[in-house]
Order: C-alpha cells, then structure tokens, then sequence
C-alpha cells in the first residue's frame, strides 16, 4: 500500500508539472517577447517625438542626440537609425546581428528605427522559464515529503493490525493498538478486537473441553485396566488370562488414540507457538551438531541472522535438527543453514542445504510421506517434520532435489513493527539474552 500511494502522489505531481508547467513556461516566455517589442516600439515613438520637436525648431540633430536613446541598458535599444525628412541618415549604437526592430514616424516624416538583440530577449525569456522549472522542482520535493509521510501514515497502522492478526491467529494474547485517527483503520482494529475477544472465548471453551474430556475418558480407562490387570493375576484360568491381558491391550491402545486425538486437538489451536528468534534456535543447533559434523570428515555453516518468526520454539528446533541429521546421514560436504526474507508477505525461509549427490528422481516426489526411506532410516523423520511446520503454519518442502535443499516457510515479523509493542514478551528475551551474553 505504501509503494501505491507514493506511486499515486508522484504520478499527479508529474502529471501536475506537465499539464501546468510546460504551458505556464511558454506563455511566460511568450509575454516577455511581446513585452521586450513593445517597449522597444515605444521607445522608438519617444525617439522620433522627441528628435521631431528639434527638428521642427530649426535645432540640428546630430548623432550625439541620436546616441542619448541608445543604451546597454537591458531593454532599451542597442541600435538606432534616424532618417530626417531631408534624407539625412544617421546612426548611434553597435548593430546586433540578429534583432528585433521597432519602427516610429512623425507626421513631418522622421522615421526612427530601433533594434534588440534577440538573444537579450531570449535570455530574459529563459530566467522566467528556470523559475517556473524551480517552482515545479520545490513543488515536486514538498509534495514527495508530503507523500511519504502520508504513506507511511496509512502504512504503518495496517502493517500493526497485520502483525496483530498474524499473532491473533497464532493463539497469543491479543495486542493493544492505540487509535491511528484514521476512521477505516480505526474501524478494521475495532472489528480485529471483537474477533479476537471472540475467538478467545472459543480459544479458552476447546481447551476446557479438551482438559475435561481427558479427565473424564482417562478415570474410566485407567479404572478398567485395573480391573483387567487385577483379573488376570487373580484367575486360574489360562483363557480368562489371555482375554484379560487382549482386553488390556485395547485399553492401552485406545488410551494412545485419546492421547493422539487430544495432542492434535491442541496443535490445531496453535497453544504452542509464540515469536522466535532463529539467531537462538541457530545457536541451539550449532552447539548440538559440530562435534558430530567433525567426526564424520564434514563442516556445517549456520550462518547469522536477525530474523524473528512465529512458531513453537521446540517443534522449529526439531525440525531443523530432523534436516540437519537427515544431511549428515545422505548428503556430502558442507552443510549450510541459513535464513532470508521471502516475498512481500514478510515471510522468512530456512533453507538447509548441502553438497552431496542430492535426492533420487524416483524419492524426491515422495519424499515427504510416511515410511518412505532411502533405506537408510525409518522414513518418518521428514513426514513428522513437515507436520510440525504446518501445525505452526507455515510449510516445509523440497526446494531443490541437486544439491538437496530443503526450504522450511514461517510467518514472520515485518521490520517496521515495534516488537516491543506488538509482542510484550519479546522485552523479556531481549533481556534473556543480554544477560547470556
């Protein structure tokens, strides 16, 4: 939004400039022609006025009085040509080469002719053009300060309501974002802070009914395996037994369904994540894997970052462990992990990557599913990484199959928000990791 209305507000400025500069230029320039003739033919008439008198009083003229009306004077003539009525001819001035003449005639017959260089009348044309080009220039720069500031006006509360859904939608506490005076807006975050006591409430009802539904369904299986565990140690029959001990092993197989059930039900309400910042979880996995990338002949690189996303701090370091392992198991060379920006939904990637003979043609499409091993491993690994990712919201895929590169896609946190202000927990890790360092 903020490149458009910047692109918005320039585009009228230039089209502004265009529409009314060029054509107040060329007016200007064209009232500064007519007004140097202008004052040149009046001139030339009080030349002619003024030399008739005297001739008309019997006064000689001479170019001495012709020369009084030829000035370097901007404006006034720099050539002047008198002819008397008796056909004398007289001259006063340096001749420009290219001129502009005024013309006079008295009723006795004295003809006056004055001339201007026309280059005087184009450079005093051209200081009004370059004025009318300054003005346009200040007005394009104070309308471009304009433009941004009101940009990032409009900008920056709709880039605060987005981090505040974004963490709305992660299961955080919803933030308090102060009245930007702009009505839409201010109607949006309204609206944003209804949905959000809302989706609490609903938020706050699922995970009552998870807690209790729990309680309720564990008391009762845990009562009936002791009942089947108490039956099978009491009887003498070998068939009463081996019932028991089948009965008690649905039990415990339907307790692993409850418990699967109810660790889906909690992942699905995003109770787990929170804002992380990979710089730690890069650290976690540096200290972790050396020793072991050493041992094997290999080097992995992590590279720094300041990146910050949303996700459950333990799943995301499982992850990257589960990649991490998986390059050290199959691929070859240097293993580097690194983290960037993707796109303009201020999504970050991390991509682990290496430089072994990458992913076989016939794997790579299936790579991701349960069981599905190079033979190697138990095939679980990645299937049970891209399902952590996606409870977190964000996506995990192969983005390159030679060299093998795997992308893992998160939310993120754009720079312009104050994470102070959208995340009031983020002051606690600040303070969490000065004291570490």
């Amino acid at each position: 939004m903020r490149r458009r209305v910047l692109t918005a507000t320039f585009s009228a400025l230039a089209v502004a400039v265009v529409m009314l500069g060029i054509p107040l230029a060329v007016a200007a320039a064209q009232i500064m022609r007519d007004d140097a003739l202008q004052n040149l033919d009046t001139r030339a008439a009080v030349a002619a006025r003024s030399l008739d008198v005297r001739y008309q009083n019997g006064e000689a003229i001479t170019e001495q009085n012709v020369a009084s009306f030829a000035s370097a004077t901007p404006g006034a003539p720099e050539y002047i040509t008198v002819a008397l009525p008796d056909g004398t001819i007289l001259t006063a001035g340096e001749q420009p080469s290219s001129a502009y003449v005024g013309t006079a005639q008295t009723d006795s017959g004295l003809r006056v002719y004055a001339y201007i260089s026309k280059w005087d009348v184009f450079w005093q044309a051209a200081r009004i053009v370059g004025l009318v080009l300054a003005s346009g220039t200040v007005a394009i720069v104070a309308g471009a300060a304009m433009a941004i500031w009101q940009a990032n006006r409009l900008s920056a509360p709709l880039v605060y309501l987005a981090a505040s859904a974004e963490q709305l939608g992660s299961g955080q506490v919803r933030p308090r974002l102060e009245k930007t005076g702009i009505e839409e807006i201010d109607l949006v975050a309204d609206e944003l802070a209804r949905s959000a006591d809302r989706m609490a409430a609903r938020l706050a009802t699922e995970r009552q009914f998870a807690a209790d539904a729990s309680h309720q369904l564990r008391t009762p299986l845990t009562a009936l395996s002791m009942r089947l565990e108490e039956i099978s140690v009491l009887t003498d029959q070998d068939e009463v037994r081996e019932e028991a001990e089948r009965s008690l092993e649905q039990v415990e197989r339907l307790v692993g369904v409850v418990d699967e059930l109810l660790g889906r039900s909690r992942r699905a309400l995003g109770s787990g994540t929170e804002l992380v910042m990979l710089d730690e979880v890069f650290d976690q996995q540096r200290e972790e894997w050396v020793a072991a990338f050493e041992q094997a002949g290999r080097r992995i690189a992590i590279a720094p970052t300041d990146a910050t996303v949303f996700a459950t701090p333990g799943g995301l370091a499982q992850v990257l462990a589960t990649l991490i392992e998986n390059s050290l198991k199959h691929g070859g060379g240097t293993t580097r992990v690194s983290a960037r920006d993707s796109g303009q939904n201020h999504a970050v990637v991390i991509e682990v990557t290496d430089e072994g003979a990458g992913v076989p043609d016939d794997l790579a499409p299936r790579i991701f599913e349960r069981e599905v091993t190079s033979g190697r491993g138990t095939g679980l690994g990645l299937a049970l990484a891209r399902d952590l990712v996606t409870a977190d919201g964000g996506r995990l895929e192969l983005a390159q199959r030679v060299p093998a590169t795997f992308a893992v896609f998160l939310q993120g946190v754009p720079r312009m928000v104050g994470i102070d202000e959208i995340v009031p927990h983020a002051r606690q890790t600040d303070r969490r990791r000065r004291r570490r360092g």
